[in-house]
């Protein structure tokens, strides 16, 4: 795991990229790779790459990055993991072509099946990666992201060049990128949670999406694709029965988790106490002589974050584990809101940060470099009890349809009465408009609802936009690929391809790197997601239980006592904190955000926060912690810990 940057010239440009502007820009990552450092500038100087080491795969220097080829005419800086780079190798051998340097580097086998391949090396590819490869024969800049979004890669395309970088405080340090906010970002951010795909909240500066491949050329053109859809390669599972599925869930599960088992240093498992992380922790410790777990509590009983440690203590202790755990108080949480808005680089707005945040670095503590993590799980087999209001609110909407002008003016009526920021409101306003009214999992203000926080210029700005305009593309993918518009499906195709890779797997990657520490995702192997998107709905929802399947499947791997208890989410206890000395910071920032830009309306989000919902209270002050971190301050990582709550 690692940090990689670099820099294209586009003709036009009379620059030329030297050692310390890399070097500037890939030290910014230093907490993603502490372990060594490299550059590589092309002799016309019109080049460059950077990368920082975290050393888990071949940990000799031979497997330093950035790598050539034999001639030097194709370069790679890599981040990730390449979980079946063994037998790549043994195919790319058998050829006879390549002389190899190293004894197991995942970087030299995508080298040569670069080389062997050309771009389509991609489809064989089993694993989490951003990559970046120059090809001087073409004269070709390719930069990659894995399927799923599990590591993140941005750009910036300035005038005269091209930036990349795993994070954007990177991208930051080219003198000529400003640092302004995207304004149609900040609309999106305040439906959403997050940013959706490909913007960020940096006017100009860019996210690669998920499974999405770009070629740059040195005429400054562009090419972007996607590679893969988790609907690319459908299976009928309709002759199968529950037995027979669960038994291949869990035969591929088993093979995803021994494939993530794979490492030169050591590896644990973060462990909740829920299903998930309880099932990595199982399967994990057949493929290992030593487990190690890492869970998190509080300081008290919180009604909204219930202590799970003697769940996590029963699966540590049946499956041998190593115990970790630590207790977390308010005070861990203010001392962290300057780190996290750095580590963050634009806001995540999910406050389970804060924990992943502290697991991680209980991890470290412990020698672990590498953890395995349960994302994904509950995207792929509806396991948040939520959706299942809205997926039965769907089904009854298609099952008796009435005349789309009727349920626009009983819209109308209802906005009328001044109920148009309620939720069930608002659902009637997407299907008088034709469309889902599931936007995703992670949602805050309605469309009408944020207007009201906004100031006149950006109401103005906005009138009449929606935010659905941001996922409408991922809607498009799945009316064209999927012949079965269950409304789960779409419930999870959107979650995998918008809020997965934009906000819960960058809450993993910013929190986990920002200690050095890899976090992997067993759930998230894509033949897996390829299978689990065909499973029946009527085989992830049963009689209302949600996750049927998967609880099925893992019965003898877990205790039943784990399987049959009560989804309790990981969170953090930020509805109890709002009501001591962190809801007056939060109230101090927030308005210091609003009255230092023109972006909303004081006195109306004042109304807001007086409410002390931690939804709307936490979204805000990420916004105002960001703005401050990288807009106003401009605060680089030296000088990071300068940054002080007001």
């Amino acid at each position: 795991m690692c940090g990689i940057i670099g820099s294209l010239l586009f003709n036009n440009s009379n620059s030329e990229i030297t050692d310390s502007y890399i070097t500037a820009m890939r030290d910014t990552l230093i907490h993603r790779g502490p372990d060594g450092a490299g550059t590589w500038i092309s002799p016309d100087g019109r080049v460059g790459l950077g990368h920082r080491r975290l050393a888990i795969i071949d940990l000799s220097k031979k497997a330093s990055q950035p790598m050539g080829n034999s001639d030097g005419s194709v370069q790679i800086s890599f981040n990730g993991e390449i979980y079946n780079h063994a037998e790549i190798r043994q195919e790319l051998e058998l050829t006879d072509k390549y002389t190899w340097k190293t004894d197991h580097s995942d970087t030299e086998v995508i080298l040569h099946a670069y080389e062997e391949w050309g771009i389509d090396c991609i489809h064989r590819f089993r694993g989490m990666f951003a990559i970046a490869i120059w090809d001087a024969r073409t004269e070709e800049l390719w930069l990659l992201r894995d399927r799923m979004g599990i590591k993140p890669l941005y750009y910036s395309m300035l005038e005269d060049r091209i930036i990349f970088a795993s994070e954007i405080k990177a991208i930051l340090e080219d003198p000529k990128q400003k640092r302004s906010i995207d304004e149609e970002a900040f609309f999106h951010y305040f439906t959403y949670l997050f940013v959706p795909a490909p913007l960020t909240l940096f006017e100009g500066i860019k996210k690669l999406p998920n499974a999405s491949k770009l070629c740059i050329k040195k005429d400054g053109s562009v090419i972007e694709d996607r590679y893969w859809d988790a609907l690319d390669n459908p299976q009928d599972m309709s002759g199968s029965s529950e037995i027979e599925i669960s038994k291949m869930l869990l035969s591929k599960l088993r093979a995803s988790v021994k494939d993530r088992s794979m490492s030169d240093v050591p590896v644990g498992v973060f462990l909740s106490g829920g299903i998930d992380s309880s099932t990595n922790a199982a399967l994990f410790a057949k493929n290992s002589s030593e487990i190690n777990t890492f869970s998190i509590a509080y300081d008290e009983e919180y009604k909204s974050s219930k202590s799970e440690l003697d769940y996590a203590k029963m699966v540590a202790g049946n499956v041998g584990a190593n115990y970790h755990e630590k207790t977390l108080c308010e005070d861990d949480l203010i001392n962290f809101l300057p780190e996290m808005a750095y580590l963050q680089d634009e806001p995540i707005a999910d406050p389970v940060c804060v924990p992943v945040y502290y697991v991680s670095k209980l991890a470290r503590k412990n020698g672990v470099i590498v953890c395995q993590v349960g994302e994904g799980a509950d995207e792929l087999f509806c396991g948040y009890e939520s959706w299942l209001t809205r997926f039965y609110a769907q089904k009854l909407i298609n099952r008796f349809p009435v005349p789309r002008f009727i349920r626009k003016i009983v819209v109308k009526i209802l906005d009328f009465l001044g109920l148009d920021k309620n939720w069930r409101v608002e659902y009637l306003r997407r299907d008088a408009s034709g469309i889902p009214i599931f936007w995703g999992g992670s949602s805050c203000f309605t469309d009408q609802g944020k207007q009201i926080v906004f100031s006149k210029r950006i109401q103005e700005k906005f009138k009449g936009r929606s935010s659905w305009d941001a996922i409408a593309p991922i809607r498009d993918r799945f009316e064209q690929k999927c012949n079965d518009k269950d409304p789960l499906k779409w419930m999870t195709y959107l979650d995998i391809n918008s809020r997965l890779p934009d906000l819960l797997l960058m809450r993993i990657d910013k929190m986990s790197m920002g200690v050095s520490l890899e976090g992997r995702v067993p759930f998230l192997d894509h033949q897996f997601v390829e299978f689990a998107m065909d499973i029946p709905t009527k085989m992830k929802i049963k009689g209302g239980d949600v996750k049927h399947i998967l609880k099925e499947s893992v019965r003898g791997v877990i205790p039943d006592e784990i399987i049959d208890r009560k989804k309790q989410g990981f969170s953090a206890p930020i509805q109890e904190w709002l009501a001591g000395s962190f809801g007056e910071i939060v109230e101090r920032e927030v308005k210091y955000f609003c009255e230092k830009t023109d972006l909303m309306n004081w006195e109306q989000v004042k109304a807001v926060l007086n409410e002390r919902n931690q939804l709307y209270s936490w979204q805000l002050l990420n916004l105002a912690l960001w703005w401050r971190t990288y807009i106003e301050k401009g605060y680089t990582q030296k000088d990071m810990k300068l940054l002080t709550i007001i």
